[in-house]
C-alpha cells in the first residue's frame, strides 16, 4: 500500500520553489521495484480515469509528455505528484509545479506538489493516494472516483475560493505584484500590500469605504431622498410600518407600486408591479419579511428594463442589463424539468460560489408563476419565456447581458453622481429605463436603488457580451499608478550574527527616519518597541510585521528552522543579507553537510526583486558560491582587503565593504565602483569592544552594506553604529557585559561550534589572567559537534560550569553534560575544574561564586531574561544596563 507518512506545508518560497508548495514524505511499500510500465494494467487504468493527465508536460515538455514517462516507466512517487496536481486543476486551480525526489530511503520518496489553498491540496493528495491504492491494490472495493473527486476536493475547493467579486480585486492585484494576504481563510477579507500601505477589502467593501455611506444605502428611504433634493430622478416613495400604512401610501402615490424592505439587500423581499390595493395586502408580509427594523418602503413602479451600473471612484466602470431568473419553453418539459435543466449547467452553483447562481423553486417562483397563470407542471410553448423570479439579482439565479458600451452619457453622468450624492467608493446603481442607450431624460425611468458592496459576477462573467475587468478599477482606486503597496524588506540568515546583524539594522533604519518592523530569535518589535516575545525568526512572525498598519520598514531575521518547516513569509524582499553558513543543525530534516544548509539559506538570496540587492559574505566560501543564483546586485563585505573575491568583484565595479588597516585602527570602508569612502573605524562601534568582538566588526560590516544598498545616508549609518552597543536593552542575550568589583560577566546566547569560534576568538583578545565559562548545547545536534565543542570550550576557558537547556531535545538528562565535560578534560581542563550544575539558574549562581577579582566571566544562556535579571540581582545592580 501506498502511504503517505507526513506532510509540511510551505506558504512562501522555500527550498523546494518559489511558490507556495507541500511536501509530502510517501512510502509506496510492495512497489519500491515497480516502475508503472511493471504494473499490468495501470497505464490503461489510470489515463481512462483522468484521460486530462495528457496536458502533463513533465520533463519532456509537451503535452503528453507525462503519459510517456509512464509508459517507459516511472515511479509512483512521481505518478502522486502529477495526478495529486491534476486533481486540483479539476477543481479549479491553476497549479503545474511539482518534483519528486528520493529520499535515500528505499522506497520512500519526498513528494512535492504546488497548491492554491492548502485544504484543496491536502484534499487532492488524500484522493489520488486512494486512487492510486485501488487500481493497484482493489483496497476500496465500490470506490468512486468521480464522487471522491466531487465530495471530497471540488466541494473543499468550492467552500475556500474566493467568490468572483473579491477574485477579480486580488487577481489584479496579484498581476501587478501587489501583496494578498487573506486574513480570514474562510471569508473574503483579505489584505493588499504591507505596512503602512496596506489596504483591505471584503469582498468589494474596502477599507475606503465609509461607514456612513453604506449606513445611507442600507436606507433606502434616505438615499432616495438624498438623490431627489439634487434632482436625480428617483421613485416617489413613502416609508410605512402597517399594512394599512402601506394600502393608504400606495394609493396616494398611485399604482402600480413596489414594495421593498427598508434596509434589504440581494432582491429579497421586493415585490414589484401591485396593481391593486389586494396586492399590496397580499405581499406586504413578503417585504416586512426581510427588514430587519420592520420598515417597509412603498415606491412608485418604474417600467423598463433593470441595469446595474457599477461606480468605482466616481467613475463608471462597467453596465450590466440584468434579467430574471428564468426557463425557455421546448413545447416538451414542464417547468420545474426546464428549472432542473437549466440548473445543470456546470456556470451555476450555490450562492456565490460560482459565475452564475443555481435557480431555486420557492414562494416567490410560485408566486411568480400564479401571475402569469402557471404552475410547475405546466409545459410552455416552444421558445416561450417564463420568468420565475420578481427581480434580476443574480443572487436569485438572474443572468447579465454586457451594457457597458451601450450607456447614453446622460445616465453615465447621472449614475456617477449618484454614487457621489451617498458617498461610496464602489456602489452598484440600479437603473430601471427602457433603453439605456437613450437619455433617461427622454424615455423616463429612475435609479431605485444605491448598493454598497456590489456583486462583481454580472460583469466579470456576463452571461452575454463582454467580460469587464472591473478589478483593474478598484486596484486603481485603492493604489493609484505610482503609490507603494510595499515596504521594503531586508532579510537577514546565517548561521551566526543574525539577530545582532537584524538590530544593527533596524538601528541604522530607526537612525534614518523609519518606523521599524523587526523580526528576532528574542522577539517580534515595532518602532524598538516588543510586541512578542520568544523566538520570532519564522514566517509566521514575518507576516506579522508586514501586516502591522504601522511600519514602512521591514527587518526580518530568517532562520533555518522556519524555512524548512514552512518557507519565507514573503514572496521577494529588497534586500538579502548572508552572514556566513557553519556547522549547525546538521542531521535534521535532511540537512546532512554544510552544502545542504547553504542550499537552505541561499532560499533568502534567490528570493530578491530583480532590481534588489543581495549582501553577501566574502570570507565565506559557501556565501560565495550562492552569488551564482542570487537575485539583484550583488554587495560583499569582508574582513580582509586582500581578499580574491573581493578584488574580482571590484574590478567588475561592483560595491563591496571591507575592513581596512590604516595608522588609527581598522577603517570600514565602503567602495563604490572604484571610490573609496572611509565610514568608521571598527573600534567606534561600542558592540565591537573596542574592536575586540570581532564576530561583531564582521555583522557590523554586514548591516552598512545592506544599509548601503539601500542607499541610507552615511551619516545616518555611522551615527547609529556609533551608538549601538550590547547592552542588554539593545541586544539582549548577545554579549551583554556586567562589571562587578574588579570582574567582568559576559553573557550571550551561544549554541553552537561557530559562536564558540567567536567567543574563543573575542576571549583571547580581551587578555583576561583568568576565564570562566558556562557552557551548554542543544541536545539535537550530532555526538561530533558536542564533542567539537566541548574541546574548544576546554582550551578556551580555565574553569568550566557545564549546564543543560530544560528541553534536552531527545537525550536523557545529564547526557549533554556528561559529553560536554568528557570533551573538554580530553582538551587538558582536570576534572576538579569541569563543574556539572545541570540548572542554568543554578548554573549562574554557581559561576558568580568562582568568581575572583580580574576575571572574566562568561555565560552562555538559554534564557536571557532570567539571567540578566539573576546576575543583576547577585551583583547588586537591579537590572543595571
Amino acid at each position: 500500500m501506498i502511504e503517505n507518512r507526513n506532510h509540511t506545508i510551505y506558504r512562501g518560497p522555500n527550498i523546494w520553489a518559489r511558490l507556495p508548495v507541500i511536501r509530502v514524505t510517501t512510502d509506496i511499500g510492495e512497489l519500491e521495484d515497480r516502475p508503472t510500465n511493471k504494473i499490468p494494467g495501470f497505464y490503461e487504468a489510470l489515463t481512462e480515469l483522468v484521460p486530462s493527465l495528457y496536458e502533463h508536460v513533465c520533463s519532456v515538455g509537451r503535452p503528453g509528455g507525462f503519459l510517456q514517462r509512464m509508459r517507459e516507466g516511472t515511479w509512483m512517487g512521481h505518478v502522486l505528484e502529477h495526478l495529486t496536481l491534476e486533481l486540483q486543476n479539476l477543481a479549479g486551480a491553476e497549479v503545474s509545479r511539482g518534483k519528486t525526489r528520493s529520499t535515500g530511503e528505499k522506497g520512500v520518496y519526498n513528494v512535492v506538489f504546488a497548491y492554491e489553498q492548502e485544504d484543496v491540496g491536502l484534499a487532492a493528495l488524500d484522493v489520488a493516494t486512494r486512487t492510486l491504492n485501488h487500481l493497484i491494490y482493489g483496497s476500496e472495493p465500490g470506490f468512486d472516483f468521480q464522487k471522491a473527486l466531487e465530495d471530497d476536493v471540488i466541494r473543499v475547493a468550492e467552500r475556500l475560493a474566493y467568490g468572483p467579486s473579491t477574485g477579480a480585486i486580488v487577481s489584479e492585484a496579484m498581476r501587478r505584484e501587489i501583496p494578498v494576504i487573506r486574513l480570514d481563510p474562510r471569508r473574503s477579507l483579505v489584505q493588499l500590500g504591507h505596512g503602512r500601505y496596506q489596504q483591505r477589502i471584503w469582498a468589494t467593501v474596502t477599507s475606503r469605504t465609509s461607514d456612513i455611506a453604506v449606513d445611507t444605502a442600507a436606507n433606502k428611504e434616505l438615499t432616495n431622498r438624498l438623490l431627489l433634493e439634487v434632482g436625480i430622478p428617483v421613485p416617489r416613495a413613502r416609508t410605512v410600518r402597517t399594512v394599512d400604512q402601506a394600502a393608504v401610501e400606495a394609493r396616494r402615490i398611485g399604482y402600480p407600486v413596489v414594495l421593498k424592505p427598508l434596509d434589504g439587500n440581494h432582491g429579497r423581499g421586493v415585490c414589484i408591479n401591485l396593481k391593486d390595493e389586494e396586492e399590496v395586502r397580499e405581499f406586504y408580509a413578503v417585504a416586512e419579511s426581510e427588514s430587519r427594523n420592520g420598515v417597509v418602503v412603498v415606491e412608485t413602479y418604474i417600467p423598463g428594463k433593470d441595469y446595474r451600473i457599477l461606480v468605482v471612484n466616481n467613475q463608471i466602470v462597467a453596465v450590466a442589463e440584468r434579467v430574471p431568473a428564468h426557463v425557455i419553453g421546448d413545447g416538451v418539459h414542464d417547468i420545474q424539468t426546464l428549472i432542473e435543466l437549466t440548473n445543470q449547467d456546470p456556470r451555476r452553483g450555490v450562492g456565490h460560489e460560482k459565475v452564475l447562481t443555481r435557480i431555486s423553486i420557492d414562494e416567490q417562483t410560485i408566486e411568480t408563476l400564479e401571475r402569469q397563470e402557471l404552475t410547475l407542471t405546466d409545459v410552455p410553448a416552444r421558445d416561450q419565456v417564463v420568468p420565475l423570479k420578481r427581480t434580476g439579482n443574480m443572487s436569485t439565479g438572474g443572468t447579465s447581458i454586457d451594457r457597458t458600451d451601450d450607456i447614453h452619457p446622460d445616465n453615465e453622468e447621472i449614475a456617477r453622481q449618484a454614487a457621489m450624492v451617498v458617498g461610496l467608493d464602489i456602489a452598484g446603481i440600479d437603473f430601471i429605463v427602457p433603453d439605456i442607450s437613450r437619455s433617461i431624460r427622454q424615455t423616463g425611468g429612475a435609479i431605485v436603488e444605491v448598493n454598497a458592496g456590489p456583486g462583481f459576477r454580472m460583469h466579470t462573467h456576463p452571461t452575454e457580451g463582454h467580460p469587464r475587468h472591473v478589478g483593474r478599477a478598484v486596484i486603481d482606486m485603492l493604489f493609484p499608478p505610482g503609490s507603494p503597496s510595499r515596504v521594503p524588506i531586508v532579510a537577514v540568515t546565517g548561521t551566526n550574527g543574525k539577530t545582532t546583524t537584524v538590530r544593527m539594522i533596524a538601528h541604522i533604519m530607526k537612525t534614518a527616519g523609519k518606523r521599524v518592523g523587526m523580526t528576532t530569535t528574542d522577539g517580534i518589535y515595532v518602532d524598538g518597541i516588543q510586541i512578542m516575545s520568544g523566538d520570532m525568526s519564522g514566517p509566521t512572525s514575518a507576516k506579522m510585521v508586514l501586516k502591522n498598519p504601522t511600519i514602512n520598514y521591514a527587518v526580518l531575521e530568517t532562520a533555518r528552522g522556519g524555512i524548512l518547516r514552512s518557507g519565507l513569509g514573503f514572496d521577494r524582499c529588497d534586500i538579502a543579507v548572508v552572514t556566513n553558513v557553519a556547522g549547525d543543525h546538521l542531521g535534521q530534516h535532511g540537512i546532512d553537510s554544510l552544502s545542504d544548509l547553504a542550499r537552505v539559506k541561499g532560499v533568502v538570496p534567490q528570493s530578491v526583486f530583480r532590481d534588489g540587492r543581495s549582501v553577501l559574505n566574502a570570507d565565506d566560501e559557501h556565501v560565495v558560491e550562492m552569488a551564482r543564483y542570487a537575485r539583484g546586485e550583488i554587495i560583499y563585505f569582508s574582513v580582509d582587503e586582500e581578499n580574491p573575491v573581493i578584488r574580482e568583484h571590484l574590478r567588475a565595479r561592483g560595491r563591496a565593504v571591507i575592513l581596512r588597516k590604516i595608522n588609527a585602527g581598522e577603517m570600514i570602508t565602503i567602495i563604490e565602483h572604484r571610490r573609496e569612502t572611509s565610514l568608521l573605524l571598527a573600534s567606534q562601534i561600542p558592540a565591537t569592544f573596542e574592536g575586540r568582538l570581532r564576530v561583531n566588526v564582521l555583522n557590523a560590516m554586514a548591516a552598512a552594506a545592506a544599509a548601503l544598498a539601500d542607499d541610507v545616508q552615511l551619516e545616518h549609518i555611522r551615527t547609529a553604529l556609533k551608538t549601538f552597543s550590547t547592552s542588554y536593552f539593545q541586544t539582549p542575550g548577545r554579549f551583554n557585559q556586567l562589571d562587578h568589583n574588579g570582574r567582568r560577566f559576559v553573557m550571550d546566547y551561544c549554541h553552537n561550534l561557530a559562536g564558540l569560534q567567536a567567543m574563543a576568538d573575542f576571549v583571547g583578545r580581551m587578555e583576561a589572567p583568568r576565564v570562566l565559562g558556562m557552557i551548554s548545547m542543544p541536545g539535537d545536534r550530532l555526538d561530533a559537534d558536542l564533542a567539537a565543542f566541548g574541546t574548544l570550550a576546554g582550551v578556551t576557558f580555565d574553569e568550566l560550569i557545564v549546564r543543560e537547556d530544560t528541553n534536552t531535545r531527545g537525550r536523557e538528562r545529564g547526557e549533554i553534560a556528561t559529553r560536554l565535560k568528557s570533551a573538554a578534560m580530553e582538551a587538558g581542563l582536570s576534572d576538579e575544574r569541569v563543574h556539572i550544575v545541570l540548572d542554568e539558574k543554578e548554573a549562574v549562581e554557581a559561576a558568580f561564586k568562582l568568581s575572583q577579582k580580574d576575571d572574566l566571566v562568561v555565560l552562555m544562556v538559554d534564557k536571557p531574561a532570567q539571567s540578566w535579571e539573576q546576575l543583576n540581582a547577585l551583583t547588586g545592580h537591579f537590572f543595571a544596563d
